[in-house]
């Protein structure tokens, strides 16, 4: 499963967004169809610009708390500093990514960023049956 990270300043756009996303998936060279999830920070579920991007394509948004995210910062690439100093984490849009890859995730991609937001890609098996 392809599960696309997103990380994003609180006035980020729908078209800044999509542009990210666009610019990943060229570089990972994986089509819109292959991208089974969008994941970020719980806290950024409610981003107008996130969610407008998300239902454009008809990409289920997952939201995935800090103890999701930590459970997989090990695997992270990348490190932003206002991240960690902020959140405790390397990257919000790589670990979102490999968390909601699943089981056995890598990532594909490292985050990537425009002025207002950050993708990256993952993949990975899905959840186990038990959630994780």
């Amino acid at each position: 499963m392809i599960a696309l990270g997103i990380g994003c300043r609180s006035d980020a756009s729908a078209a800044d967004i999509e542009a990210v996303i666009a610019q990943a998936l060229t570089a990972a060279r994986l089509t819109i169809g292959e991208v089974a999830v969008v994941a970020t920070a719980t806290d950024k579920l409610g981003e107008p610009g996130l969610i407008d991007a998300a239902k454009r394509r008809g990409w289920p948004l997952l939201g995935l708390d800090t103890t999701d995210l930590t459970a997989v910062a090990g695997l992270a690439a990348t490190r932003s500093d206002r991240v960690q100093r902020l959140k405790g984490l390397p990257s919000v849009a790589e670990t979102a990514a490999l968390a909601a890859a699943g089981r056995n995730a890598r990532l594909i991609l490292p985050r990537i960023a425009n002025a207002s937001a950050t993708c990256a890609v993952a993949a990975g098996d899905g959840a186990a049956e038990d959630g994780r």
